[in-house]
């Protein structure tokens, strides 16, 4: 049960002061014996966001887990970092901030200082500085790598949250030696790109939220440690015993025999898979490998180990840019064509290697080489990957910033190789140990996979690489692997980086590759071949040969085919043939009685090579205790007659012994021993020749195979080049295809934004007219058919073809002054209705820029003319009245002052503008003033205000007046001004006497 830190006493110490357990020191800890380190080690990397996640995979690991933790993270080079206390605040380990030289414990969390790269051996971590600049460095990689080697199949490596890919190629080390590898999923990550980067490569076994990690992790420690504490050799007994069924298994789900590869190897890797699953024995996994849809597959990958790298022993691919290749190339002549095969290539990293150098070779030798490149593997996922020559940013560990700049083009946290690299190259998938090989070779790169193949099979392998490549060809190996006792087919060029060069002339004393799937060879006939045992029956045949046969005196006879085989016999044949012991055959020369096969066999040849007519006298055939002499005449038979090519008639002839005359019993005798050895002779002399031709025949057809293999392997080359560009063109057309998706996304947000446009001119109400460059209708608003008697139909035709409401208004004079000056027009027209429209005429442009027509827009400014009218008046009789009215804001400042006023007061228009209310009030009025403001600042109290008050004029004279004051409002009937309406009452006094005078009101006396 995983314990949680809330029930853990926190022991976190600083880095300056760890502390140590009773009677524990540092210093004692690293005297021990590496290989006493019993503890798994587990690499955990993080970056942007990846401190969430490390308290959550901390807040669930309890403290007595018995394992190490090497926390990894991208820290600013120049900031104390803190981390070690915030892990600590959310677990009962001890957190330790790394010093150099420090010796490993369990039960420890060892977080890597700021500025520096980490490493480990033999248990003690070492502190590196940083070797690039910042932004290029990849410390978690460092680590986990390092961690892979130290610890081999017990390293344990986590990716967290955190942008980029480090931490990639460091998964993949720990997956080559049979390690256990951990991401954080992209629910829970706040930042996916490292851990999905390490789950793209396919190589990750458990992809869960921090905090389920720790349950899942010391479950497999548990599994993983008891199996290795058991009885080994056992367990590994156990192992062999299935080994076979299991290969079966493998061989029935997948297509591919593992029989052949190292038991060790695949030992490891059953192991692990077992572990991962935790069945502890073989036999339950070997049932669960039978049911699972999905393990024979996983399995299938666990065993290809596909671990590769850029530059993977960067010193032998520079000693074979400097050294081989160029002497190889230096005397080609311009056009030669440099092939290149890159066996077990994996995920292409090494067959983009042999790009690179050979694209720096053929710059540095100034010559231009066409150069193929095939990468070929097992795994077609791998070889889809290779395909797409899309790398992390990881990378950079192996590769030079030069080298990245010149050949890799920068994409999101990823390199794209460049095209010049990638035309070189064509992946597809082979096996190497049943498939052909490619031919004609220059270089063979095949590195780190004979290591895990049997002797048996290396015997097979480098043979099969000695006919690939051409004379003088380069055999480029792994640093642990070794041509063995082939020193007659390879001698080497470099020892240390197993370079080794091809040998001429040693092909022939060995046999040549078996390959599986080439033709087979050419062989004589069996017995039992339908073509020989069956000759032809039809009766049409048998008809025509009858009566061939039938004509004239003709001896005994038979009808042979191509292969010597019986077709038709004429007359008793039982002195010349018989049935041979053995299997029944109806075959001439097995049926032929001794002293009749070699002149037979001699003839029927000459026939079938030349079909000619051939005679062979004086054969003896035993009979009885003797002898008789036979003549055979063999001829070919017309394909028109027979309907069959090769048919040939032979004639048995019978020579009588009274014609060499009577001789006695001991001539006879010797006559007969003569003839036996002439007999031998011819025989022997038959068999020579027979042997010879032979002999010519097999080489004809070994030069034939040879000759059909390679043009076998053109074709299968050819069709892997056409595959690989129906593959580009695929690749194309998904980039075509992602492209149009943008460009339609692109459209549509085009109509929406047309449609929002339509719809906001539509609801604006402004009739607005679009023309083009001939003043013809493209466009139009339905406001526009209150001037013009538009349709939607209408669009594209003139707009001088249209009657309008407008008066005095030449529409077709303006559009053409508009496109030949390029200025705007504006003016206001009147329509038969006694409406007012304000017209603007100005020139439509496009996006580019382009003069496209003219644009016309009419606003509707009746009302609105009505208005100013009606203010004109209003402010003629302001502006004219004897009375000073003025308008101020709700702060007393005047912002209007009439002639009125000017004339009451004494200041000018301009001097009023700049004072306040209170400057033209005497002292003693202020507060009647801020009381009449404060009242007129209530939008509560709008009523007119009427009383006497006084004012003082400009040459400091009081001024008795009639104050009317009155508030106005904005449109949402808040105070905003006040006016007021001020007459001098001395004045008013003076003339109101005076009219009551002439009016004879007043007593005049």
């Amino acid at each position: 049960m995983t314990a949680k830190s809330s029930k853990q006493p926190n022991r976190t110490t600083t880095p300056e002061n760890p502390e140590s357990p009773p009677g524990e020191t540092v210093e004692s800890a690293r005297a021990e014996d590496p290989n006493d380190i019993e503890f798994p080690i587990v690499g955990i990397g993080a970056s942007a966001g990846g401190l969430q996640a490390l308290e959550d995979f901390f807040g669930a690991v309890p403290v007595d887990c018995g394992m190490a933790f090497v926390v990894v993270t991208h820290l600013a080079p120049d900031h104390v970092s803190i981390l070690p206390e915030l892990i600590g605040r959310k677990t009962g380990l001890k957190v330790i901030q790394v010093k150099d030289g420090v010796r490993i414990a369990a039960n420890r969390v060892y977080v890597i200082p700021p500025n520096k790269e980490m490493a480990i051996i033999n248990g003690t971590l070492q502190l590196l500085e940083l070797s690039k600049p910042r932004g290029i460095n990849l410390p978690v990689d460092t680590f986990l790598r390092s961690l892979a080697q130290d610890r081999g199949s017990r390293a344990i490596g986590i990716i967290l949250s955190g942008t980029g890919t480090d931490g990639t190629l460091g998964i993949r080390d720990i997956k080559g030696e049979a390690g256990m590898a951990m991401a954080q999923d992209s629910d829970s990550a706040k930042y996916d790109g490292m851990p999905q980067s390490a789950i793209s490569t396919g190589m990750v076994d458990f992809v869960l939220a921090p905090a389920e990690m720790p349950e899942q992790l010391l479950s497999y420690v548990r599994h993983h440690y008891k199996t290795k504490g058991s009885d080994a050799p056992d367990g590994e007994k156990n192992i062999e015993n299935y080994l076979p069924k299991i290969f079966i298994m493998l061989r029935a789900k997948t297509g591919h025999d593992f029989s052949l590869y190292k038991k060790n190897t695949i030992n490891r890797r059953i192991e692990r898979r077992m572990h991962l699953h935790q069945i502890d024995d073989i036999s339950e996994y070997f049932r669960y490998l039978k049911e699972s849809d999905s393990e024979a597959s996983i399995l299938f990958k666990e065993l290809l180990i596909g671990v590769t790298s850029f530059f993977r022993d960067a010193e032998a691919f520079e000693l074979l840019k400097e050294k081989y290749l160029p002497d190889l190339l230096r005397d080609k002549p311009h056009d030669y064509q440099v092939r290149i095969w890159a066996a077990s290539c994996s995920t292409g990293e090494e067959a983009y290697s042999l790009a690179i150098i050979m694209a720096e070779c053929m710059e540095e030798l100034e010559r231009d080489f066409k150069v193929n490149i095939f990468g070929t593997d097992l795994d077609e996922d791998a070889i889809a990957k290779a395909r797409r020559g899309l790398y992390p940013e990881s990378i950079a560990a192996d590769v030079s910033a030069e080298r990245l700049k010149k050949f890799f083009t920068s994409r999101k946290d990823h390199y794209q190789i460049n095209k010049n690299i990638r035309d070189m190259v064509v992946f597809a998938p082979q096996n190497i140990i049943k498939d052909p090989p490619f031919t004609k070779i220059n270089l063979l790169c095949c590195r780190n996979v004979l290591i895990y193949f049997t002797s048996a099979l290396q015997k097979k392998i480098i043979p099969l690489f000695h006919y690939s490549l051409k004379p003088e060809g380069i055999l480029f190996l792994g640093s642990s692997e070794n041509i063995s006792q082939f020193t007659d087919l390879f001698s080497p060029l470099d020892t240390k980086w197993k370079i080794f060069k091809r040998l001429s002339g040693q092909q022939s004393a060995r046999q040549l590759p078996d390959f599986a799937k080439a033709a087979p060879p050419l062989e004589a006939p069996e017995k039992t071949s339908p073509e020989t045992v069956n000759p032809p029956r039809d009766a049409n045949t048998m008809q025509i040969l009858k009566a061939i046969i039938s004509q004239g005196n003709m001896p005994v006879s038979v009808v042979v085919d191509d292969a010597a085989n019986i077709v038709y016999i004429h007359g008793r044949t039982g002195r010349f043939l018989e049935l041979a012991e053995g299997e029944v055959s109806n075959n001439l020369l097995e049926m032929a009685k001794p002293g009749l096969k070699t002149g037979l066999s001699k003839a029927l040849r000459l026939v079938n090579s030349a079909r000619q007519q051939s005679h062979v006298k004086g054969l003896r055939v035993k009979e009885n205790g003797g002898s008789v002499a036979v003549n055979l005449t063999v001829k070919p038979l017309p394909v028109s007659q027979a309907g069959y090519r090769g048919m040939a008639l032979i004639m048995f002839e019978e020579v009588s012994p009274d014609k060499g005359g009577k001789t006695g019993k001991q001539e006879a005798s010797e006559q007969e021993k003569s003839d036996q050895v002439k007999s031998l002779e011819d025989e022997l002399q038959y068999t020579r020749e027979d042997l010879q031709a032979t002999i010519e025949e097999l080489e004809t057809s070994n030069e034939e195979l040879e000759s059909n293999n390679e043009e076998l392997q053109s074709i299968n080359e050819e069709l892997q080049s056409t595959n690989e560009e129906l593959e580009t063109s695929k690749e194309e057309l998904h980039s075509l295809n992602e492209e149009s998706v943008t460009l339609n996304a692109e459209l549509q947000s085009r109509i929406e934004q047309l449609t929002s446009a339509n719809t906001l001119l539509e609801s604006a109400e402004i009739a607005t007219i679009f023309l083009d460059s001939n003043l013809r209708i493209k466009r139009f608003t339905p406001k526009v058919q209150d001037i013009f008697p538009l349709t939607p139909t209408d669009e594209g035709r003139p707009i001088n073809h249209f009657a309008s409401s407008l008066q005095d208004c030449d529409l077709h004079q303006y559009t053409e002054k508009v496109l030949n000056d390029l200025q705007e027009i504006e003016t206001e027209i009147r329509d038969t209705e006694g409406k007012i429209y304000r017209m603007r005429v100005r020139p439509f442009r496009t996006a580019n820029n382009v003069i496209d027509g003219v644009v016309i827009t009419f606003v509707d400014i009746t009302d609105l003319k009505k208005l100013l009218d009606k203010e004109k008046r209003l402010a003629a009789v302001v502006r004219e009245s004897h009375d000073a009215i003025t308008l101020q804001d709700l702060e007393g400042n005047i912002i209007a002052w009439n002639k009125g006023a000017e004339k009451m007061f004494g200041y000018s228009e301009s001097e009023a503008l700049k004072k306040n209310i209170l400057d033209i009030v005497p002292p003693e009025r202020h507060n009647e003033i801020r009381e009449l403001i404060a009242k007129r600042k209530s939008a509560g109290n709008p009523a007119v205000n009427h009383h006497i008050t006084e004012r003082l004029s400009k040459t400091g004279e009081i001024v008795p007046v009639w104050l009317t004051a009155t508030t106005i409002f904005d449109d949402n009937h808040r105070p905003e001004f006040i006016a007021t309406t001020e007459r001098n009452l001395d004045m008013f006094n003076r003339e109101y006497l005076q009219q009551m005078t002439k009016g004879g009101g007043l007593d005049k006396g």
